[in-house]
């Protein structure tokens, strides 16, 4: 008798590899068939509302390659509720910039080995006037070299949590702010899934990297190497809201600016941080203090506005910024990233050219290239989105 993985791998030609036949009647049970490509999502999708007044949906797909042989992924189509038409589709090229082999973050590839696994790291901007789906589920369209034919394959149907993000106070004051490595398509933080404990882990989902210009669209003024010329640098940090402090690190030197340090061991990844517990299974970030600034400690009552520390640029940074995320436990990185919205913050500028820009900036000291915003958006309960500059309100 053969096995279920024979099966799998041996089916005819003629087989839908994947598609599911409707039942007969409601009561009757779906049949069993065999599939060469298995799909699920790792984390339910959380929507947000982003600071261009579309809501978003990040989350991941895992698709592994049960065949011998190598399958080429062609197209993702994204569905929500009943809709007949996607939400959003991936041609091979989109693919091929949003799908990690084994989710190995710059190792990205439109094509699965024999026997692999990999990961789609997906975003959806809602339609405007679209409402947030319930639920959604994945068409997948590949190429299986080894039964030299196209297939298209339904799976991956996931329920949309419904509970809203959280709503928090600014983390810092006053003008000036870039929110680096933000939502919803950079991917330093989007795509950090880290295998930890016997499972993976993205904490990091929705984090953003704040920093701070200068009235010469600057981060730093003069050396790069001192950690005092930049305009961030010793800015307090403030509570987002009232909570309880549940863990804090307070000893690390700050890094040196230019290059992320080598050889850093996990446990010193945050440098000097804050835990703040905010209720409703959500706690709040703060990583990259600097060295002896922490004002709270493990237990201590905050209410939202108080200080609990100053930028720095400790553990694993290139730059002073403050790292702040929300995840739904205590662990910095055994945890999963949830959304989260501001009540009140105005974008003045946003930096269109992105990333590559935003780097070339950091690593050489000249302007951000900004777009100005005319007039200023005054925004509430929103998150804001990668490299939008922003005011905080009180």
């Amino acid at each position: 008798m053969k096995t279920l993985l024979a099966l799998a791998v041996g089916f005819a030609l003629g087989s839908p590899l994947g598609h599911a036949p409707r039942a007969e009647t409601p009561a009757a049970p779906a049949a069993v068939k065999p599939t060469a490509l298995v799909g699920e999502v790792l984390f339910p999708p959380k929507p947000v509302l982003g600071s261009d007044g579309l809501q978003h949906l990040v989350y991941e797909l895992q698709l592994s390659n049960v065949t011998a042989e190598r399958v080429q992924l062609k197209r993702i189509g994204i569905f929500g509720d009943d809709d007949k038409e996607p939400l959003a589709v991936l041609d091979g090229a989109e693919i091929a910039q949003r799908f990690s082999p084994a989710g190995r973050r710059g190792n990205e590839s439109a094509e699965l080995g024999g026997y692999q696994y990999g990961i789609g790291f997906l975003h959806v901007a809602l339609p405007v006037g679209r409402t947030v789906p319930q639920r959604l589920r994945h068409e997948v369209e590949a190429w299986f070299d080894q039964f030299k034919a196209d297939a298209t394959m339904q799976f991956g149907a996931i329920a949309v949590a419904s509970s809203a993000p959280p709503v928090l106070g600014p983390p810092l004051r006053g003008d000036g702010y870039i929110a680096g490595d933000g939502c919803c398509d950079s991917t330093r933080h989007v795509r950090a899934l880290l295998p930890l404990n016997g499972g993976f882990r993205l904490a990091q989902r929705f984090a953003i990297d704040w920093e701070k210009l200068g009235a010469d669209g600057r981060l730093v003024q003069g050396d790069r190497k001192q950690v005092g010329n930049y305009h961030i640098y010793g800015e307090p940090i403030l509570a987002v809201a009232d909570g309880t402090i549940v863990d804090t690190r307070n000893d690390l030197p700050d890094q040196v600016p230019g290059a992320l340090p080598d050889g850093l061991p996990i446990s010193e990844a945050d440098g000097n941080f804050a835990v703040l517990d905010i209720g409703g299974g959500a706690f709040v970030l703060y990583a990259h203090m600097k060295p002896g600034s922490v004002r709270v400690r493990t237990g201590d009552k905050v209410k939202r506005g108080n200080v609990i520390g100053e930028v720095g640029n400790t553990g694993n940074s290139s730059e002073p910024h403050l790292h702040l995320h929300v995840m739904d436990g205590p662990s910095p990185l055994l945890a999963d990233g949830l959304p989260y919205v501001f009540d009140a913050f105005t974008v003045k500028a946003i930096d269109r050219a992105g990333t590559a820009d935003f780097d070339r900036a950091a690593e050489t000291g000249s302007p951000v290239s900004l777009t100005p915003l005319v007039p200023p958006l005054a925004i509430r309960n929103a998150l804001p989105l990668d490299l939008s500059v922003v005011e905080w309100g009180q």
